[in-house]
């Protein structure tokens, strides 16, 4: 048993992430537009007819820009809490709204998804955890901390999208205003390259094969920075950025 999974955009430009079996799959988050989608999709090879659901982390715009239109147009069932549907202003714009709960497993198909809470400047925000007869694989992003339950869950990983958004001194000395900084680094923002490695070189599994370090500032942080930040330590994990601009390459999670 196996999933595979990708990125097809990575950024608060848009954020969205595939992960599946050979049969169905589920996106987390859809932040760049439907066309968007199909392209990526298609180019990787993969079926948007085999998307079952769509699970929302947070209200913000990168991460639903695209919902409503993918949602109807393939009639998807979209995930989300009570919360980010009425902050994300969505109830009047979906077909299919399906609520879920922290800690509570949603099964799709052969697809199992947990998600749990996280700390981030939203009304409801959660990470996911989706699960294949015993293959875990975790979407971690827009976290200001590294809690108790993230820990937890990124023991447990053999792949992860794990966000590394900025470079402690190239925010400090960017031209963003103080409020901004403080937003981005004050516990409920974003994780940066130095909480992200910690996570990662204190808590990883001896199994983890892959690690795409995902939504990386455009400002605040340089992808080539982040590679050569993880590549000392990387040992026999996989770890690749993934893009702002364009799909990553489809990872097949084995789990051996």
């Amino acid at each position: 048993m196996s999933l595979f999974i990708a990125s097809l955009n990575s950024g608060s430009n848009g954020n969205c992430y595939y992960i599946g079996s050979e049969r169905e799959a589920v996106l987390i988050d859809a932040g760049i537009s439907c066309r968007e989608t199909e392209k990526r999709m298609s180019r990787l090879g993969l079926r948007l007819e085999n998307v079952k659901a769509i699970f929302i982390s947070h209200e913000h715009s990168d991460h639903i820009r695209g919902l409503p239109v993918l949602s109807r147009k393939y009639r998807l069932p979209v995930y989300i809490t009570d919360g980010t549907l009425v902050h994300g202003r969505l109830s009047d714009q979906l077909l299919s709204v399906q609520s879920f709960r922290a800690f509570e497993t949603v099964t799709i198909g052969e697809l199992d998804v947990l998600a749990f809470p996280k700390a981030h400047d939203a009304a409801d925000p959660h990470s996911f955890m989706i699960t294949r007869n015993g293959i875990r694989i975790g979407v971690f992003t827009d976290i200001g901390v590294t809690c108790d339950e993230l820990v937890n869950h990124f023991r447990q990983c053999h792949a992860a999208f794990l966000e590394a958004n900025y470079d402690e001194e190239m925010l400090a000395n960017s031209r963003y205003p103080y409020f901004l900084k403080r937003r981005i680094s004050g516990g409920k923002g974003h994780l940066s390259n130095k909480q992200a490695l910690e996570l990662f070189t204190t808590h990883r599994a001896d199994y983890m094969s892959h690690l795409l370090l995902s939504h990386l500032s455009q400002e605040n942080n340089c992808p080539q920075l982040v590679q050569d930040l993880f590549a000392g330590c990387a040992g026999r994990t996989t770890v690749t950025v993934a893009s702002r601009y364009q799909e990553s390459a489809v990872y097949h999670i084995t789990g051996l």
